[in-house]
């Protein structure tokens, strides 16, 4: 998948079956909150920015590369 040098959305992502079917899997609590869809304007860069503080670097790697392969 093209993420675009990480300047895909959030919403592309969301809006691709294969991507949300990873995200679905590696971050199921995320898929449920509330303010998902207001992230659908939020660039794949900027979601990786703020979640650095939270889910550790290798996972990010890791869906990072998982992405790329689809």
């Amino acid at each position: 998948m093209d993420l675009k040098h990480n300047k895909i959305t959030v919403g592309e992502l969301l809006d691709n079956p294969k991507s949300r079917a990873v995200f679905q899997r590696r971050f199921p609590m995320v898929m449920k909150h509330p303010l998902l869809g207001a992230s659908r304007t939020v660039t794949l860069e900027q979601l990786i920015s703020f979640a650095g503080a939270y889910i550790p670097k290798q996972v990010i790697r890791d869906t990072l590369q998982e992405l790329q392969r689809l």
